[in-house]
């Protein structure tokens, strides 16, 4: 079921992330992604349970084996940004990871990147552990964001157009 992610209220919602040990933190970060995208370009943002949109997860999953990770815990929501410039899938996991993909789809050197996200009170995953350096962050809907990135360097363009996004 689709869902607006609210961020305004100051009180975040854990809508469709009930089921994450630390679900309060997990829907903040959320939150704080849902206002980053609304403060940059003006999208509201809408999440959807992984049955709604398995395209999502499918293209994350992909992208993801640049790396060898495979993410054991279980997928809980995707979003995704979607624009002329940008294709921006994000995965919410029962875990408290968050994992996007800041596609850029044109340019002569497009910006491309994985974002990952570890929410408050939850352990780095295995399939992450010693791979990647977490930089802390504050935020007020989040409490503290452990994030990292690397950058992507295969080109998705055809799978993206496959899975009819």
């Amino acid at each position: 079921m689709a869902y607006i992610v609210n961020f305004k209220e100051g009180e975040v919602e854990t809508t469709g992330l009930e089921s994450s040990p630390v679900a309060e933190a997990l829907a903040g970060l959320r939150a704080n992604e849902a206002r980053y995208l609304w403060n940059k370009y003006k999208f509201e943002y809408v999440t959807y349970s992984v049955q709604e949109k398995p395209e999502i997860l499918e293209f994350v999953t992909e992208v993801l084996k640049e790396r060898n990770i495979e993410v054991q815990s279980k997928a809980l929501q995707v979003a995704l940004f979607d624009t002329d410039e940008w294709y921006w899938p994000m995965v919410y996991y029962e875990s408290g990871l968050a994992v996007n993909v800041a596609y850029e789809k044109h340019g002569d050197k497009p910006k491309r990147a994985v974002g990952i996200k570890l929410s408050v009170g939850m352990e780095i995953p295995s399939e992450l552990e010693g791979k990647f350096k977490f930089a802390r962050q504050k935020s007020k809907l989040a409490g503290e964001i452990r994030g990292s990135y690397f950058i992507v360097k295969g080109n998705y363009d055809e799978l993206i157009d496959s899975l009819s996004i």
